[in-house]
């Protein structure tokens, strides 16, 4: 079947949107000392250029909510691929042409981070209209790509670097823009079923914010990522401070490992789904994150702790797509309203997980292992918020409420 009348190339292409949000978060990291000792950037600069893509990222996810269904899902997610390429593509030169290099790498993660904030609001609702169906184990599916995406993108630029030398990381920028700039034509010919025509019935926010189920998925949301990026943002330093290994080790034994069971954990449910209960499932994540947060801080080995770091990515797979299901089976019409919410949640949940992870592990004399301790609240808060869902069900006697 052709491009324009077959939805498996709308599934293709929001799978390659995804693994483009993996490049969004995961590159510019890698070149942060690379920044600093480029162009004279402190530190403190560097970490503003991560608060600034994540400030963008909430208020596109606010704002997608107004204007998105006006303009239509196909324009919003072939211009978030074009910001995307675009911005990439941008760190090969903006810096060069300001006199001051900061406001060039500004403007290009600026130019990332809205392309990021409409990928994440824009590719669920994209898939979950797509006539399949098992829509929980499409949306695990969908969702593995950016674990695989972004162990990807830590491996092939480490590979670079070592190869061409970390100088060259400008054609490295220019080669990941390849991707977003091609996905966003491929956008042009697939098959957008949720057209803005289809969500001109969807709720408004006002409503949606009236209805209960709602704050429980968005602390389901706040949760799920705030159990992810707690551990995730913090396993390079954790893999380097533990078993005293250079960054190029820690980046590969500690991010990418965490990324590529989280992926595994997608895949099995996506290949799975038909067997495995859905919410057991999150409450035995919910579970396994616990337990790994514990083994992490508490363990005398340094190489259990490595494990119980990957074993944490495997247990937090399934808990933003899981949701996102459980929110798109249950909200009827929600519409680009309700995508754009937990989108807005779950990145609240990101940006606050490992800043209390950071606080705590500064205020226990820098001290990241005890300090990671603190990220035991989030997979607990994830089981409170089950625990709701499963009552309001008994109590409102909503027999599809959870997913069977």
């Amino acid at each position: 079947m052709g491009i324009k009348i077959n939805y498996k190339h709308t599934l293709a292409a929001s799978c390659i949107g995804s693994v483009t949000q993996s490049i969004v978060n995961n590159f510019a990291p890698l070149l942060f000392l690379t920044f600093q000792s480029t162009y004279g950037i402190s530190l403190e600069k560097i970490t503003l250029l991560v608060t600034i893509n994540f400030v963008l990222q909430f208020f596109i996810d606010l704002a997608a909510a107004k204007f998105i269904d006006k303009i239509g899902y196909r324009a919003g997610i072939v211009a978030a691929h074009i910001c995307t390429g675009v911005g990439l593509a941008s760190f090969s030169f903006l810096p060069e042409i300001f006199a001051d290099p900061y406001i060039g790498l500004l403007l290009c993660v600026t130019l990332c981070a809205i392309g990021g904030g409409l990928d994440e609001v824009l590719i669920s609702p994209i898939v979950e209209s797509c006539p399949t169906k098992r829509k929980a184990a499409v949306m695990s599916f969908l969702h593995s790509f950016y674990s695989w995406g972004s162990a990807f993108v830590i491996v092939i630029s480490t590979i670079f670097f070592l190869i061409f030398g970390i100088e060259n990381w400008k054609w490295m920028a220019c080669i990941w823009a390849i991707l977003p700039l091609f996905d966003a034509n491929y956008c042009l010919f697939v098959p957008i079923y949720n057209t803005h025509e289809e969500n001109k019935k969807g709720i408004k926010l006002k409503q949606l914010f009236s209805m209960k189920i709602f704050w429980v998925l968005a602390l389901l949301m706040m949760s799920s990522g705030a159990a992810e990026l707690s551990m995730s943002q913090w396993a390079s330093a954790f893999a380097e401070s533990a078993l005293g290994v250079d960054k190029t080790v820690g980046d590969i034994a500690g991010p990418c490992m965490f990324a590529v069971l989280m992926g595994i954990s997608r895949s099995v449910y996506a290949k799975f789904s038909e067997k495995i209960d859905l919410t057991k499932f999150m409450v035995f994540s919910a579970v396994l994150c616990m337990v790994s947060y514990v083994t992490v801080t508490l363990s005398p080995s340094p190489v259990l702790s490595l494990i119980a770091c990957g074993a944490c990515g495997f247990s937090v797979g399934i808990m933003w797509p899981g949701t996102v299901s459980i929110a798109a089976k249950n909200v009827k019409c929600g519409g680009t309203a309700l995508f754009a919410m937990l989108a807005l949640f779950g990145d609240v949940g990101a940006t606050a997980g490992p800043t209390i992870v950071g606080f705590a592990s500064g205020a226990l004399g820098d001290d990241l292992q005890k300090g990671l301790i603190f990220g035991i609240v989030f997979p607990v808060l994830l089981l409170l918020g089950i625990f709701l869902i499963r009552r309001m069900k008994k109590k409102a006697s909503m027999p599809q409420l959870l997913e069977k």
